[in-house]
């Protein structure tokens, strides 16, 4: 519902002073002023900063129409639902129509009539920029009736002609009259139904049945799609790719940071994870794109690592309810579970074949060597090596809560010193903290680790 005050009739609206602007003016004006004024135009994007965005506010600005190109899992779609917001917040339409139609330029037959014969009393209604954005997930079964429409046998029953415009019923196309288009996974789309699309992009007409309606459409096309010697599972037609006036390559995050930033932004998280943890999810996602193991034509998805993060936080919550920990916080006993989890969601090298577990179960062990390096650099764990030896083993496992594994350890001022590290102020995340300088002492074999009769494991001298 627009807010009150807004104009009612098109004579109403024509005195208020409104332009109607196409809408790729629309946007770049409206970019432009976000650019101008130092604001944001992409909320929530993350790792693109210096790559994509400019390549794309660039399409924008020349008014193109855009698809993205990249692996799984690279935010393609989140992007393309961000670019509403440089519509208009509220943008005219005349009140009833079927395609959303702007009240100076009606396009119909039947909102042609209607205007001339209402002239200014011609209804006019308010749609949000939300409401201008339609978005639909390219599968095979997709039909031509679907993207651009149909001859409604119901409108031909009642005695029009096959002739007859408003026999047509409209897809989803033409519905998005006066905003955008986003189609996900283009060379899903049969080839045919590709060709659909041709004359939508250049002459923004449409053909039903051999029926051409010359609907002059004010529509942004964008889509996205993986790489074609990925998905095996068709391409973009010469012709359609032709038509695209900007192809952008899309990437993972370049930086850890943005990578971690991902995860913090994305993932619902039951119980508290402490950032070093997020830490060793993201080394671990960049391992496995790095590894010659894995079919990196595929990528790795940034969900993989946003997964695990609420993998580990869900095995947090489960044990804090096993055990009655009010504040369950994760521990690094907590990332065993997202090896089993999620190795579904990371393709394989066909040579790789049996050796999935070990493969994940090494680079998880990379990623947190390396996290302990980067965070306790500096640090003489020695008086930790030399606890656990004197004062015997310290059981950890998802049977252990945080106030007894910091129990099985005397005060001595290093584990102040590594709390402090991590910024560790609670007991969960304290015991986090100690946990992972236990692991790291056992990764540089400085500790042995192995599981006792109840499956617990035991770090011990």
């Amino acid at each position: 519902m627009a807010p009150d005050g807004f104009p009612r009739t098109v004579g109403e609206l024509r005195a208020s002073g409104h332009v109607l602007r196409p809408v790729r003016d629309e946007m770049r004006e409206n970019l432009l002023a976000a650019l101008r004024d130092g604001r944001e135009p992409w909320p929530g994007i993350v790792g693109f900063g210096d790559t994509v965005l400019p390549q794309l506010e660039r399409a924008l600005i020349a008014g193109h129409d855009v698809v993205l190109l990249g692996e799984r899992g690279q935010g393609k779609t989140r992007l393309l639902r961000t670019l509403p917001l440089l519509l208009d917040e509220w943008t005219p339409v005349i009140e009833g129509s079927e395609l959303g139609e702007h009240p100076y330029e009606p396009i119909t037959p039947a909102s042609i009539r209607r205007a001339a014969v209402l002239g200014d009393e011609l209804p006019v209604a308010w749609r949000h920029r939300d409401e201008r954005y339609s978005e639909k997930l390219a599968t095979p079964d997709t039909s031509v009736a679907d993207l651009v429409g149909d001859v409604d046998p119901v409108k031909v029953a009642e005695g029009r002609s096959l002739g007859d415009p408003e026999t047509i019923h409209f897809g989803l196309v033409p519905r998005a009259h006066r905003g955008i288009v986003g189609i996900n996974e283009l060379p899903d789309l049969a080839e045919r139904i590709q060709v659909s699309l041709l004359n939508v992009m250049e002459e923004r007409d449409i053909q039903v049945r051999g029926y051409t309606l010359r609907l002059p459409l004010d529509v942004v096309l964008v889509a996205s799609a993986n790489p074609e010697d990925y998905t095996n599972r068709g391409r973009i037609i010469t012709p359609l790719k032709d038509r695209f006036g900007a192809e952008i390559r899309t990437h993972y995050p370049a930086a850890l940071e943005d990578e971690i930033a991902v995860i913090e932004q994305e993932a619902h998280l039951r119980a508290e994870v402490p950032d070093h943890l997020l830490e060793i999810l993201a080394r671990f996602t960049r391992l496995l794109r790095e590894s010659t193991s894995v079919d990196q034509r595929s990528g790795v998805s940034a969900r993989f690592a946003v997964a695990g993060a609420e993998t580990v936080s869900a095995a947090a919550v489960h044990r804090g309810a096993v055990l009655g920990e009010s504040d369950p916080v994760a521990r690094p006993v907590d990332l065993g579970t997202v090896i089993e989890v999620l190795r579904g969601k990371v393709e394989f090298e066909s040579g790789e074949e049996g050796r999935e577990l070990d493969v994940l179960e090494h680079l998880l062990r990379r990623a947190t060597a390396d996290t302990v390096r980067e965070r306790l650099g500096g640090v003489d764990l020695a008086p930790l090596v030399a606890a656990v030896e004197a004062g015997g083993p310290v059981v950890t496992g998802d049977r252990v809560t945080a106030k007894d594994l910091l129990g099985e350890l005397p005060e001595i001022d290093v584990l102040d010193e590594v709390a402090a590290r991590f910024g560790a102020e609670s007991t969960g995340a304290r015991a986090s903290a100690v946990e992972l300088a236990l692991e790291g002492l056992y990764l540089a074999r400085r500790i042995a680790k192995f599981p006792d009769d109840d499956g617990q494991l035991v770090y011990s001298g």
